[in-house]
């Protein structure tokens, strides 16, 4: 579906602090008198970092550009060495050009990536950089060795950095007022960091199928368009490029064999996603780009470039000229899940729920367990007047996957006009949960236990509530 209307409206909170508010604002996860980061902690502060991250930045909750990014991730990482602990990919709502890492596995990338980069090889580049950070635990191995040289123990520091992920330019103000530190080793990785991580994801890249000179050339052009910059982007505060730094690059990939590596069509559909949906060009004017690139070429596929022409024409509610275009690719792309959402879109906005339905109904039975299909499906059902049916597919489905903001979302507005508020306050609370509002949080669960009417669900709701104020008690003691 598009989630023009369910997407979260996230805003840049952080970016109006000064340094102090927003070094006050920062999560203190840990506990003090601790210089040691063991894995266990490291993954713990990762999982805080997510609701960090949710509460303070535009996190995108498109489940097709989230499950490319996914994808893309996980086909690198099963190439790389000590992973110690499950990665999660956020893509972040941003134009700027921007990625980063932090602990626990928790990959950072914004959309501006996608604008910037030509290929999947080249955004490859950059999540393979960063997955090697965290593997090779360059951010732990930082804050052990920053915590024996300052009065803060690694509880103090990890907030700090954490912003410093979330905002570069408010984190190193905040590295510089909370900890003292000069700015360049408060904020960027170290020289041999930075080799390290191109060393070994290039090796991934290479590993995992992707062209190793992309690397070397994605660097070059940053270099070459920031040369003279009085504000470069957010990514070269973090990790500073030398020339000496784009030479080794080239010079290594120079140590793999050559040979061709063909266009990725996803890439290229997420790239037109991203720029139809969230970019600030006009549908018409990008309509008009599409349907030129669809028959000159040039960089984009001419089914990529269908695909965005008729994403233009759905913004526009042009609606009996797209469907001739998603249908066409349907055809050839029978299971692809960017034209899947599309076609999706198309229906509902044309009151052809039961053709939604039908189609998701046989795309599920391939695919059980597809966020898209499911996220998808439900909001269809919903819009059919089937909130119960759609009721009885998210809860099955977060079952498996507790952790799906999205989903939750999606169950209570299945639930509101059902009546059934137990449920609905469950969903609210759930969703308050996931960005690290545990107040509300326990709040709405605790109206949720007291109004249902069922035994069974009591019960299971009231260990729901212990749980979170559990979790409420961690979450306050990691801050304070």
């Amino acid at each position: 579906m598009g989630f023009h209307a369910t997407r979260l409206a996230l805003a840049f909170s952080l970016l109006t602090l000064t340094p102090l508010q927003a070094a006050n604002s920062l999560p203190d996860i840990g506990t003090a008198g601790v210089s040691a980061m063991s894995v266990e902690r490291e993954a713990r502060f990762g999982q805080a970092f997510i609701r960090f991250a949710r509460s303070n930045q535009p996190v995108s909750n498109d489940p097709v550009l989230n499950e490319y990014v996914t994808d893309l991730g996980l086909k690198l990482l099963s190439q790389a060495d000590s992973v110690r602990f499950p990665f999660r990919f956020l893509l972040i709502r941003d134009d700027s050009i921007n990625a980063s890492a932090f602990l626990g596995g928790v990959l950072q990338l914004h959309t501006g990536l996608f604008l910037y980069a030509e290929n999947e090889s080249e955004l490859a580049s950059v999540i393979a950089h960063e997955i090697t950070h965290v593997t090779q635990r360059h951010i732990a191995r930082y804050l052990e060795s920053q915590s024996r040289s300052t009065p803060l123990t690694i509880a103090g520091l990890v907030g700090s950095v954490a912003l410093a992920v979330v905002n570069p330019q408010a984190g190193m103000a905040a590295l510089q007022t909370t900890l003292g530190l000069k700015m360049q080793s408060a904020i960027n990785y170290t020289r041999d960091n930075e080799f390290e991580a191109d060393r070994i994801g290039l090796r991934l890249l290479y590993n995992a199928g992707f062209d190793p000179t992309a690397m070397a050339g994605f660097f070059q052009k940053l270099a070459d368009k920031y040369q003279f910059a009085s504000t470069p982007p957010p990514m070269l505060l973090t990790h500073p490029l030398p020339t000496s730094r784009i030479a080794e690059a080239r010079s290594r990939a120079q140590d793999y064999p050559a040979k061709n590596y063909p266009a990725s069509l996803e890439f290229q559909l997420a790239k037109a996603r991203i720029m139809v949906r969230f970019q600030q060009s006009g549908a018409v004017d990008l309509q008009r780009f599409f349907e030129q690139a669809a028959v000159e070429g040039g960089n984009w596929q001419a089914d990529a470039a269908r695909y965005g022409q008729a994403l233009a024409l759905l913004q526009v509610n042009e609606y009996d000229k797209a469907r001739p275009l998603l249908e066409a690719l349907a055809s050839r792309h029978a299971n692809n899940i960017f034209i899947l959402d599309a076609l999706t879109d198309l229906d509902n906005a044309q009151d052809r729920f039961d053709s939604a339905i039908a189609r998701l109904q046989q795309a599920r039975k391939q695919r059980p367990d597809n966020q898209v299909v499911i996220i998808n499906l439900a909001d269809s059902l919903m819009q059919a007047g089937r909130h119960q049916d759609a009721a009885s597919l998210l809860d099955n489905y977060l079952r498996r996957y507790p952790e799906n903001l999205l989903a939750w979302e999606l169950i209570a507005q299945a639930y509101r006009p059902l009546s059934d508020e137990s449920s609905f306050r469950q969903a609210q609370a759930e969703v308050a949960a996931l960005k690290g509002r545990y107040d509300l949080a326990v709040d709405q669960m605790e109206i949720a236990a007291n109004l249902s009417k069922d035994a069974m669900q009591r019960a299971r709701l009231g260990a729901r509530l212990e749980q979170l104020r559990q979790q409420q008690k961690d979450w306050d003691a990691l801050r304070n």
